[in-house]
């Protein structure tokens, strides 16, 4: 029996419902609105033509003199017969419109089809160009041609996102190959210091300890890389710690850590630092000033000058921080900000990784500031952050 049952054929799977498709829907809706409107448009019609026919004019006189004993024989005939034609010219009327509405509905579903197979034609092309394009042809545009209507209006904003994605692909795979290049070269550097050692037999002592610290050396610089990375991927990840913070107080904590190196370099540091209350993360601010700070004393000239300035400005706290340097061309300060970009003018002692500056943008963005660079007619670069106004809640708790 079991066997039996095997054999036999499956049960018919259930008739599947077409995909309700926008082209499907826009047949039924222009197919139903020219249904009703037929319907009613023969409905008048109809009435119409009752009235005109004997509707208002018959009836009543029928109804008034309908075979009384005073109406001639032949009278209350033709009115009968009057009423009967009439009723049937009514009867024969609603089928041929019945029948005219079934074939007009038809053809209304027909061409409604045709018509919004027409109108979507460009969402199709659009779709189509979409799915082929992927992450290795970014370079592709819709590019759709025809009037300026909302078709046009979503295709150009796709090749708009398209763009910015193309854009964001390059910076991605840029900043990945100089991360590759800035790890490798230290890894290569210690490599090579220690064959070196190892080829030679006659390595003393003190050259082994020089290697020693050549290597410490070159990890300090690689932890220095990789703390910024972090700080780096942390800032473009936003920010959910939203504390109050005086831009004051973290530029006069980073300075009093910072002042050995002003010495050293006899800098002249000049500061006018007001109170500038915000609402953010502390570590990330205290990020942003100290890197503005390393940028200032690191690509400044000997004996050059440092102005920071700290205070509110259309309550906004604003942190501006200015320095001599070699001259910058306008049109190159837009690239310190990317990671990894250095310019062959700026003095950076070859300790510089890079990343200072675009951790400043970052973090900029992480809590919606502004930032504003310029380069300083006489040398140098100066750059505004602009943070925006905190609550009257935090306000109050920074007060307190």
């Amino acid at each position: 029996m079991t066997g039996l049952a095997s054999q036999l054929p499956a049960p018919a799977s259930r008739l599947r419902l077409p995909r309700p498709t926008a082209r499907l829907r826009l047949t039924v809706l222009y197919g139903c609105l020219f249904t009703v409107a037929g319907a009613g448009l023969l409905g008048f019609t109809y009435w119409l033509f009752d009235r005109a026919t004997a509707g208002e004019q018959i009836l009543p006189a029928v109804r008034s003199v309908w075979c009384s004993k005073s109406t001639p024989a032949s009278w209350c005939q033709i009115e009968r017969g009057a009423l009967i034609r009439q009723r049937l010219d009514l009867h024969a009327l609603a089928d041929q419109s019945a029948i005219a509405l079934a074939v007009m509905a038809a053809l209304a579903f027909a061409l409604g089809w045709l018509v919004a197979g027409r109108v979507l034609r460009p969402l199709r092309t659009i779709t189509a160009t979409a799915r082929r394009i992927s992450a290795t042809s970014l370079h592709e545009r819709l590019a759709l041609a025809g009037p300026d209507d909302e078709f046009k209006e979503l295709a150009d904003t796709l090749d708009g996102l398209l763009a910015r994605l193309e854009a964001s692909f390059t910076a991605q795979r840029t900043f990945v190959a100089n991360a590759s290049h800035e790890l490798r070269t230290p890894l290569t550097l210690d490599r090579t210091l220690l064959q070196v050692a190892l080829r030679n037999p006659r390595t003393t002592i003190e050259q082994w300890r020089s290697r020693g610290q050549e290597l410490l050396a070159s990890g300090q610089q690689q932890e220095r890389i990789l703390e910024a990375l972090l700080t780096l991927a942390a800032s473009q990840a936003g920010t959910s710690r939203h504390e109050p913070v005086d831009l004051s107080e973290v530029t006069t904590a980073r300075l009093s850590t910072a002042r050995a190196r002003i010495q050293q370099r006899r800098l002249h540091l000049q500061t006018s630092l007001s109170p500038a209350p915000l609402c953010g993360d502390p570590d990330l601010i205290e990020r942003l000033t100290a890197n503005l700070l390393d940028n200032a004393i690191q690509h400044n000239t000997p004996a050059g000058t440092i102005d920071i300035t700290t205070g509110a400005s259309n309550g906004r706290a604003v942190l501006t921080v200015a320095n001599t340097g070699p001259l910058i061309p306008d049109e190159q300060v837009s690239r310190l900000f990317q990671p990894f970009q250095r310019l062959a003018v700026r003095n950076s002692n070859g300790n510089g990784h890079g990343l200072g500056l675009s951790i400043v943008a970052a973090v900029a963005t992480a809590h919606g500031a502004d930032v504003a660079a310029h380069a300083r007619p006489g040398g140098g670069l100066q750059i505004r952050v602009s943070f925006p106004s905190q609550p009257d809640g935090a306000a109050s708790t920074l007060a307190s």
